[in-house]
């Protein structure tokens, strides 16, 4: 596979996998919106819609968005789009990161979400949101491997609904049943971990990008 066509197909690929926040994000947005009936499934979130609402904005526009910033030859031809895009993300990631953790903090959540499953939702959105803080530190230091790292890191733990649905989907084809509580909540770490564990191949694989490579960029662009 050359570098263009990989180019093109991992932005692609994160597109089809980040269609599962969105669009379920999306029907959740016209639910809230449209006056729908109160159900256990959704009470919590017509109880406080505020969080719920930011929190679908926020992982809308960072996932889309972010996923063109892993289209190298895009951000070699337009380095001030690749700035202008970032000063987008990381507010638009803080904003789903912080507004997931006050939904998992403060919503009533149902019988089978709580537990180890909260433990694993606090420590990504925490996670998340301490990653971009890093990366967005690192980029003023003019620091480009470190900035590029934790920026990964931080949009492979924004990724985790969509290998969830993966993984749980796995499960469901493989088993015939639906999991367990304690079993749902390991399956969600592990799509968390498989993120992760990607996330630190891709960090690794490129070859480490100076301090000094990361001015000469900025000055060029």
């Amino acid at each position: 596979m050359t570098h263009t066509k990989a180019g093109r197909l991992i932005p692609a690929g994160l597109l089809v996998l980040s269609a599962v926040p969105v669009i379920a994000g999306a029907i959740r947005a016209a639910e809230l919106a449209g006056g729908a009936a109160i159900t256990p499934d959704n009470a919590r979130f017509v109880a406080a819609p505020a969080p719920v609402l930011l929190h679908i904005a926020g992982v809308t526009v960072y996932s889309v968005l972010g996923a063109f910033q892993f289209a190298p030859g895009f951000r070699r031809r337009r380095p001030a789009w690749h700035r202008a895009a970032g000063r987008v993300l990381v507010p638009a990631g803080l904003v789903a990161a912080l507004a997931g953790l006050w939904m998992t903090l403060f919503s009533d959540l149902p019988a089978g979400d709580a537990g180890l499953l909260t433990v694993f939702r606090l420590a990504a959105g925490s996670a998340m949101a301490g990653s971009l803080v890093l990366g967005f530190a690192a980029i003023l230091r003019r620091d480009v491997a470190r900035h590029r790292a934790w920026m990964i890191r931080a949009y492979a733990l924004a990724m985790g609904a969509g290998t969830q649905a993966v993984v749980l989907s796995a499960w469901y084809a493989a088993t015939g049943a639906d999991p367990h509580a304690a079993t749902r909540a390991l399956l969600h770490g592990l799509a968390w971990g498989i993120n992760l564990a990607v996330a630190e191949w891709a960090i690794r694989r490129r070859p480490p990008v100076s301090r000094s490579v990361g001015r000469i960029s900025r000055s060029a662009g």
